[in-house]
């Protein structure tokens, strides 16, 4: 089984086991499994016959042997004995936004509702309004839940394709003949999700490779087969397609591979007006004579252009940039000196403060936070002031011990109620080096609620950050329907900054929010979310969002000197 095969399960169980009413803690366990599975970098398969299963973070030995009987079997009978209880049928309904484990239990055990088809039925009958903690208003969320599941696409996440593209760029560069291997499509221009897989490839035995490729052990079916390009289909339903053209065409065929679609048509476009056309093999003139581009570089030179960044073809006014000579500097993974959203053992973290401090100082950072969950959700054993409190004596003692070799800030992340109010009193929220506002819960009120709720927080001036500021899960939860014109503009009023969060399930901000809010002016905070020492990495993701946003280096908080970071938190009150 693949590392994303494995997650799945976990996750299934994960699900069930909360439908069923299991411990909080137990569930999350499970979660945190199948997240850590999803980003690994070597297959779990390999750690397993290295006796390194339980190396990876959050598997203990009850785990490693669920994992060790999946990959020898393919089944785990423990998720069969929970499907005898549980209804599988019953984690689709997960999938509508305003349906949560305890209301899907409440549904199957209250009313016998166990599909998504019986569930609709009973909503357009008005029989659900009836059960308890329901009503008529609830009803009407669950149907429009509903309408948005269906219009909902089926493209795969960046965090699961990702992942699974690059164990297949592994794989392809060790076949015979191969000079190079690289990622193509949305994957390389960073999308948030992405639909079929799109890898591109230079050899001068183009047929021997797509050969390999189709006979792949994960290839379910070929879907098309020729002598320099192929697409298949794998056993998990993933569709890949792959390119191949000698290395003196590589160029060419990586662009024309990237896309976008709508940028490419730029290009023809400006070849064609050079009375030349444009294709994967080169640029070709009237004569019908060739000009080959090992590189990617020299093509767009050819056209008269700088090298363009895979993030910005989209379309969006950067060929416009181009050929004025103002593309914007993008971030890169070196201008980052901090990290302000980290959770630890003190809530739902899997690591203890040292763990987390040791691993973002060997990452080469200057600056950390830790923001442990505030009391208000439940599930992730937040903190109470007086457990803040505690919490801080600890801080204070690693600060002693790691003296001015990295600074640690402590902070929180701070539920924003359902009603509006934040979870600490402000006393509490002044006593933190930074805070961090969110939200969790309640996502589906109206516009103007949920807008009012992000607006106290912006407004609130011992809040320094809005977290993950939609609320968005990829792929089945959608984010808050916020007035975005208005929280723009009252985050610059305030200098409240907003959260591109890194974590591949969320990408929140998109890229579309933080390019305006950067035209306006608005700091920007970019941080991983981590829960364990591992979620550091995630932060190419959100560097990937940056990118496509034209956010440049000094928009961005934790491109700051820790000397200038402090003096900001400060004059924030």
């Amino acid at each position: 089984m693949t590392n994303e095969e494995l997650a799945a399960v976990f996750e299934r169980v994960a699900d069930l086991l909360e439908i069923k009413g299991e411990n909080a803690y137990r569930v999350l366990a499970y979660r945190r499994v199948a997240e850590t599975l999803r980003t690994l970098g070597q297959e779990v398969s390999l750690l397993r016959a290295q006796g390194r299963l339980q190396e990876i973070p959050g598997v203990g030995k009850a785990i490693a042997e669920k994992i060790e009987e999946l990959l020898d079997t393919g089944e785990l009978g423990f998720l069969k004995r929970l499907e005898a209880e549980v209804p599988p049928s019953l984690i689709e309904l997960l999938q509508i936004p305003d349906v949560g484990p305890k209301r899907a239990a409440l549904f199957w055990k209250q009313a016998g509702i166990t599909t998504l088809e019986a569930l609709e039925e009973a909503a357009r009958a008005g029989r659900l309004r009836t059960l308890p903690g329901m009503g008529e208003k609830s009803e009407s969320r669950i149907l429009e839940g509903i309408e948005a599941l269906r219009r909902r696409s089926h493209r795969l996440p960046l965090g699961m394709a990702r992942p699974m593209a690059l164990r297949w760029v592994e794989w392809l560069r060790q076949q015979p003949g191969v000079i190079r291997v690289e990622l193509a499509g949305s994957l390389r221009r960073w999308r948030a999700t992405v639909g079929d897989l799109d890898l591109v490839a230079a050899s001068h035995q183009p047929e021997a490779l797509m050969d390999a490729f189709v006979h792949h052990p994960d290839v379910y079916r070929v879907l098309a087969q020729g002598e320099n390009k192929a697409s298949i289909e794998t056993k998990s339903g993933t569709r890949l397609q792959l390119w191949c053209q000698p290395p003196e065409k590589f160029g060419s065929l990586w662009q024309y591979a990237t896309g976008s679609k709508e940028h490419n048509v730029r290009l023809r476009g400006l070849a064609q007006k050079q009375n030349l056309s444009l294709s994967e093999h080169g640029l070709s003139d009237e004569t019908g004579h060739e000009q080959h581009f090992a590189d990617e570089e020299s093509l767009y030179q050819a056209l008269g252009l700088p090298w363009i960044p895979p993030e910005l073809r989209e379309d969006r006014g950067e060929i416009e940039a181009a050929l004025k000579g103002q593309l914007p500097e993008l971030l890169r993974k070196e201008h980052l000196q901090s990290e302000l959203h980290t959770h630890s053992t003190w809530s739902d973290g899997a690591a203890t403060l040292e763990e987390m401090i040791a691993a973002a100082y060997a990452r080469g950072l200057r600056v950390i936070a830790i923001t442990d969950h505030s009391a208000g959700l439940g599930i992730a054993n937040g903190l109470t002031p007086e457990r803040l409190h505690q919490q801080r004596a600890e801080i204070e003692a690693l600060r002693q011990r790691w003296g001015d070799k990295l600074l640690i800030l402590q902070g929180a992340e701070v539920e924003i109620r359902a009603d509006g109010q934040l979870d600490y009193p402000d006393e509490v929220l002044a006593e933190l080096d930074l805070v961090i506002a969110s939200l969790h819960v309640s996502l589906r009120q109206s516009r103007s609620e949920i807008t009012r709720r992000v607006l106290n927080a912006i407004c609130n001036p011992h809040v320094d950050i809005i977290g993950h500021p939609s609320g968005r899960l990829l792929p089945n939860r959608e984010g808050a329907d916020l007035d975005w014109d208005t929280v723009l503009a009252e985050a610059l009023k305030h200098g409240t900054a907003l959260e591109i969060n890194a974590n591949p399930a969320r990408l929140d901000l998109d890229d579309v929010y933080a390019r305006r809010a950067a035209e306006m002016g608005i700091p920007l905070a970019l941080n991983t979310d981590a829960h364990t020492p591992g979620d550091l990495d995630l932060i190419e993701y959100g560097i990937g969002i940056a990118r496509r946003g034209w956010v440049e280096p000094p928009q961005i908080i934790n491109t700051w000197s820790p000397e200038r970071l402090l003096g900001w938190l400060r004059g924030r009150g």
